[in-house]
């Protein structure tokens, strides 16, 4: 029984499977969980290892290259950088795109076992390799603590308080304070007093590491019990270390650490990393979401629990939101739902316009039945609501409503033909049911690519495809059950003219009557109409090098960043007090609603797109909020200008928050030899050109400025003499500077380094190097410096040694004028030559990063499944025809839409970037879908009429069905040309699909007769 008279005939079946759509979608609509973005793998991992008083070429070669060799045994490794600094190895190691979160777990298992084995083998000093695999987390709440009056302790309290109570919250994956400040215990010893006591400081420290150690004392046995010794003289307090007798044994005089020393407990003067708020010193919160969640809901639970915990909050102290996803999720679904539900009525109206009332409504109530089917489908593959997802169900609601056009068409035709409405629609059903399965297979091939692509910005936009896929395959589903069922409702034989009677002409209006006259005249000048096309393609293809090229579009939240840098070897208290006053002038903007500084390195991913820079002492980064989305261009031009104006001894960069995967820098090229030198040397010169350009701004490289360093000439025999050695010496220099670490204070579960340094009447500073005191174990007493060593010598070093693949590689960065219409890729074009014609020494390399590199993997990945699918999509029109040269007249069509293309993208003046190809891709399968029914169409009025006749009758039959499916697409994609994101694609959809229309009701035609050589009046074709 055909599909169409079952649907008909079984209503109570109908009347169910609309209910199953209606009420289950309504359900999971409900029950779908919401995000900004799609979820997406940071498949990036970080290694950190200290080595303590090393080089960054001690570091470079002792640690950091043992360690990416390790790293590169792995076969799941794409590439490994490292930045080798004082003391300090920073190695990241990002994996092949093709894997998941779920195979992520065991490859960072294997990872630590990797380096666990190799730990062994690193120089003495070099601290325990950790492995941060946490580093995609995206903390969605980002809060600020702030108390004006509280000491750093009791912020650190309250923090620690939320963070216990909140991470309890149903939804919430991890909650992490950051800006933390290493506590520690400090003695402050006189060297005036352990001079005139003849005690050595190394007696000291020697007492300090085993006085609170943790050692067995070992069991005794008590008759039938057997009882472990636990010896006192542990520090109950940092107070009671004072009791620490140091004098040496059998000293007529006893001489305590307090005699010698003052204690304290305190933070670390030079901190690792700083936050402040709005101005005052801060610690962040950062909530991040579970798997799966629906974070506006968590997000409400998040802030009903913070209520009630209110009444906990010290008076004083503020709990400020910096970044709050939740609310950005329900404000940017909103705004999508607001887009969808403005489409959806669009492209009802168009139907109610053009088709009437009744099969107005008819298609308008089978889209709604599809789009709640989708989300039922959606619910059970764990597709969230987000940016992709919701503009997918846009993008397909004309590809939705085309099925349904074709098959309502046809009913109204065959009705007024004569038949009945069961005989209509049983009878378009039959001949459309495979082509129409067909079509809509080959417009869901056309995204296939996004779907397959192994890519970060595949797996990013892939739900693109399968929303689409779900979607339009339900549409089919619909057309041939709903639509006949619903049409069987809804028309009345008196509607068309009355059925069993000998029908009318359903092809005599004004519409119908222009067009024949048309087609008729390009038929008859075929080579003048083909010759035309092939004219524009050439002027199309040559305008496209017009087209501006783009990645991905800025982000539309309310919020910049400033990333600002001091020069190299900075202190970071230095860094700290830049930025205060860059934060003083940026909340006097009116603009400005908020500042959230983080000094020392990055802040916590606080959303998917976001890369926290690693750890410098000299880098700080502002996040910046605005009023509105609106006033983001005014707030940045005038913190430029204030940059440039009041901070002149930094380098500042000012940037939009970006929407989708996006790399440091817009445009960054890559020199990679073995000498430093030479590589600053290229540098320099690529930086010079891009100045020279006129078109870029932050420019900059990634081993900045050499650093200073004091190298005392130390005098060997002289120092063994005195018993000093090279270790003795450098633990002077710590000790009188920087502070000493000789111990740890237990304190609960809390591990305190204890740091000795001299009091501050007795600290030294870089001009009294010479004043130094070393404790000669020979003479028993303190012996000046200069006994030891010659002078004291300032000499520059590389600061920072990044490395590539195991390679020395420079990275020179820059960007387009963030408020300026150039977009990356077109300055690229203009300085890429002179860039690349720079003379290389043999040895050395360049290689091209930034949003080139990045939109270059991207297509790659897509076009790398694109030849796969397009055969796919090639084979299944072949099979619906069992022929060649109909496929061929219907694909030939394919290469015309970049006419249209061309012309909406210069129109509006919208870059081409990855969404827009994604869109092209879609175009490409529309285009088919309606040649194959057009071609379908032409072979079935051949069956009863001349072949011309036949073509331009089913030519005909086309014409509402193609305009309308052009028509609901284009207005329906309205609404995304006001969003950044799609923006792009919305143009290459609207513009491509409105010229594909011109391209399926005449040149597909005037191909079809030129390739089976059917002439006006005569019958035969080959």
């Amino acid at each position: 029984m055909n599909i169409a008279a079952y649907s008909i005939r079984h209503r109570v079946v109908s009347w169910l499977f609309t209910l199953i759509l209606l009420v289950g979608g309504i359900v999971s609509f409900s029950r779908l969980g919401q995000l900004e973005d799609p979820e997406f793998t940071i498949k990036t991992a970080m290694v950190i290892t200290s080595y303590p008083g090393a080089s960054p070429r001690q570091v470079e070669e002792e640690v950091t290259l043992p360690v990416e060799m390790a790293i590169q045994n792995l076969p799941y490794v794409d590439y490994v950088t490292s930045i080798s600094s004082n003391g300090l190895s920073q190695v990241q190691v990002e994996m092949k795109p093709t894997y998941r979160a779920s195979q992520l777990k065991q490859i960072w298992d294997e990872l630590r076992h990797k380096l666990t084995d190799l730990q062994p083998e690193l120089p003495p000093g070099v601290g325990t390799i950790q492995v941060l695999d946490d580093f995609g987390d995206v903390y969605g709440i980002l809060m600020a603590i702030t108390g004006d009056g509280y000491r750093y302790r009791e912020m650190q309290d309250y923090a620690d308080y939320l963070t216990r109570e909140l991470v309890l919250v149903k939804g919430v994956g991890k909650v992490v304070v950051g800006g933390q400040r290493q506590e520690q215990v400090l003695v402050e010893l006189s060297r005036t007093r352990l001079a005139s006591l003849g005690i050595s400081p190394e007696r000291i420290f020697s007492l300090l590491q085993t006085q609170n150690t943790v050692s067995p004392a070992g069991k005794v046995r008590v008759g039938d019990e057997y009882i472990r010794i636990y010896p006192t003289g542990e520090f109950p307090t940092v107070q009671d270390m004072g009791d620490l007798l140091i004098s040496d044994p059998g000293a007529d005089e006893l001489v305590y650490l307090r005699d010698v020393a003052t204690i304290e407990r305190g933070y670390a003067e030079v901190p690792d990393h700083l936050y402040r708020f709005n101005g005052d010193a801060a610690l962040t919160l950062g909530i991040s979401f579970s798997k799966g969640v629906n974070v506006v809901e968590v997000g409400a639970r998040v802030q009903q629990r913070l209520a009630e915990l209110e009444y906990q909050r010290p008076a004083g102290m503020e709990l400020a939101t910096v970044y709050n996803q939740p609310q950005e999720v329900d404000s940017s679904v909103g705004a999508f739902l607001l887009n969808l539900g403005e489409a959806i009525a669009i492209v009802i109206a168009v139907l109610l316009v053009f088709m009437g009332v009744r099969s107005g409504l008819l298609m308008g109530g089978v889209l709604l039945l599809t789009i709640l089917g989708t989300f039922i489908v959606m619910k059970v593959l764990a597709i969230d609501l987000q940016r992709i997802s919701l503009g997918a169900l846009i993008i397909a609601l004309g590809m939705l409503v085309d099925n349904a056009i074709v098959v309502t068409e046809g009913i109204l035709v065959g009705m007024k033909r004569g038949m009945s409405k069961l005989e209509a629609a049983v009878d378009i059903v039959r001949q459309t049911i495979w082509p129409l399965l067909g079509a809509t297979v080959i417009a869901i091939m056309a995204f296939a690519p996004i779907g397959l692509s192994e890519d970060a910005t595949g797996e990013y936009t892939n739900t693109l495809f399968w929303v689409l896929l779900i979607s339009l395959l339900l549409s089919w589903i619909t057309a041939v059950t709903l639509v006949p069922f619903f049409a069987d409702l809804f028309f009345s034989d008196k509607d068309v003219g009355g059925a069993g009677g000998e029908g009318e002409d359903p092809y005599k209006g004004k519409l119908f009557v222009i067009y024949r006259r048309l087609l008729d005249r390009a038929i008859h000048h075929r080579v003048l109409t083909l010759s035309g096309m092939g004219i524009l393609l050439v002027v199309a293809v040559v305008g496209f090098g017009a087209v501006k090229q783009a990645f991905f579009p800025p982000s539309n939240t309310p919020m910049f960043l400033v990333d600002y840098w001091l020069p190299q070897g900075s202190d970071i208290r230095a860094t700290r007090e830049a930025v205060e006053r860059l934060e003083a002038s940026l909340l006097e903007m009116d603009e400005v609603t908020g500042v959230t500084s983080t000094i020392g390195r990055g802040a916590e991913r606080f959303m998917l797109p976001y890369n926290p820079e690693k750890s410098y002492p000299s880098y700080a980064q502002l996040i910046v909020q605005v009023s509105a989305r609106e006033q983001i261009d005014a707030a940045l031009s005038a913190t430029r200008q204030l940059i440039g104006e009041e901070h002149l001894q930094a380098f500042a960069k000012v940037k939009r928050l970006m929407i989708g995967p996006s790399p440091p820098a817009s445009i960054e090229a890559r020199f990679s030899g073995p000498n430093p030198q030479t590589l600053r040397e290229l540098g320099l010169k690529a930086q010079a050109i891009m100045r020279d350009d006129g078109g870029l701004e932050s420019i900059r490289h990634d081993w900045r400025q050499q650093e200073k360093v004091i190298r005392p000439q130390f005098q060997e025999a002289q120092a063994r003499r005195a018993g000093i050695s090279r270790e003795d010496l450098d633990n002077t220099l710590a000790l009188n500077f920087s502070g000493r670490n000789v111990g740890l204070y237990r304190d609960g579960s809390q591990l305190l380094p204890i740091i000795a340094r001299p009091p501050e009447d007795e600290r030294l500073s870089a001009d009294n190097l010479n004043d130094v005191q070393v404790w000669s174990p020979v003479y028993a007493t303190y012996i000046p410096i200069t006994q030891v060593v010659s002078d004291f010598r300032t000499e520059w070093e590389n600061a920072l040694i990044l490395r590539r693949d195991r390679k020395r590689t420079l990275t020179v960065q820059a960007e387009p004028d963030v408020l300026g219409d150039e977009t990356a890729d077109q300055v690229l074009r203009r300085i890429r030559p002179a860039i690349a014609e720079l003379p290389l020494p043999p040895g050395y390399s360049l290689e091209w990063g930034g949003e080139y590199k990045a939109s270059k993997d991207a297509q790659t990945a897509v076009f790398g499944s694109l030849p796969m699918g397009y055969l796919f999509m090639f084979i299944i029109t072949m099979l619906l025809f069992d022929s060649l040269r109909q496929p061929l007249v219907i694909w030939a069509t394919v290469p015309l839409a970049i006419i249209g293309v061309t012309l909406g993208l210069l129109l509006l003046n919208a870059p081409f970037g990855f969404m827009a190809l994604l869109g092209f891709l879609s175009l490409s399968g529309m285009l088919v879908k309606n040649g194959i029914v057009l071609v379908e169409q032409i072979k079935l009025e051949m069956e009863t009429l001349e072949p011309f006749e036949a073509v331009m009758i089913a030519s005909i039959s086309r014409v509402r069905p193609v305009c309308m499916a052009a028509v609901t697409t284009i207005l329906g994609m309205i609404p995304l040309l006001f969003d950044a994101f799609f923006e792009s694609m919305a143009v290459v959809i609207m513009f491509g699909l409105g010229f594909a229309t011109i391209l399926t009701l005449i040149v597909v035609p005037v191909l079809y007769t030129l390739a089976y050589g059917i002439k006006p009046g005569r019958e035969e074709h080959g």
